[in-house]
């Protein structure tokens, strides 16, 4: 097998990883669990696919929390880790898109220069990690934030932080899910509590709260001198 076959092979099997985890939480567990079951009894295959999901990920536009779903299914609660590692790891394809594509769409257009200022203000305002951390909990696509992010100019290594902090909330949750799957299968009950989600989009908007208000509400409604 060449290397090119090879990296097609992990990619497709990453797919198959995601679409059969996905169908046996919300349809039938017990009609896909045979498959999903065979690469989870080879943890270095398992990994590959892993690895291979995240990296396609982003280009798919699925959610980051099926990486942690898929990461439970496999290695369990000692998986969470790991989940939360695959979901930093697939933020970065549309941060470094953002960053690339910033300063091209600023000098080209005026709505893309005031939407990147915009974003500046805020970073500044709230700083990197915190406003990464506080819309990683709201619930909107991962992926936005990631672009958000680069347009505002938001550093690497605030991006990582605040990717794994905000993330693993949603890690968790994900992990639970992947757990349940052999459970539900089997006949058992499992549920996430949608207070929980409330909660944290709840507390991804009071980190944001007193950031947006001084830098969009209050400074303007100040009287210039």
């Amino acid at each position: 097998m060449n290397r090119r076959t090879g990296i097609v092979g992990y990619a497709l099997a990453g797919g198959t990883l995601a679409a059969f985890a996905a169908a046996a939480w919300v349809v039938s567990p017990g009609a896909v669990l045979g498959p999903l079951t065979w690469l989870a009894d080879d943890p270095i295959r398992f990994g590959a696919a892993l690895v291979a999901l995240t990296a396609v990920r982003p280009f798919l536009a699925w959610p980051t929390t099926l990486l942690a779903v898929v990461a439970g299914y496999g290695y369990g609660w000692v998986g969470l880790p790991v989940g939360v590692a695959a979901m930093v790891a697939t933020a970065l394809p549309p941060y470094w898109f953002a960053r690339i594509g910033r300063t091209r769409a600023r000098e080209g257009s005026r709505t893309a220069d005031r939407l990147c200022g915009a974003g500046e203000r805020l970073a500044d305002a709230t700083g990197g990690v915190r406003a990464v951390t506080a819309t990683r909990l709201l619930p909107v696509p991962s992926d936005a934030v990631s672009v958000a992010a680069g347009g505002s100019g938001i550093g690497l290594r605030s991006l990582l932080v605040g990717t794994a902090l905000g993330e693993l909330p949603w890690a968790v949750v994900g992990v639970a899910i992947g757990v349940s799957v052999t459970r539900l299968a089997a006949g058992g009950v499992a549920a996430i509590d949608p207070t929980v989600l409330v909660a944290m989009a709840g507390l991804g908007a009071l980190l944001l709260a007193g950031p947006l208000y001084r830098t969009f509400i209050r400074d303007r409604a100040s009287p210039t001198a």
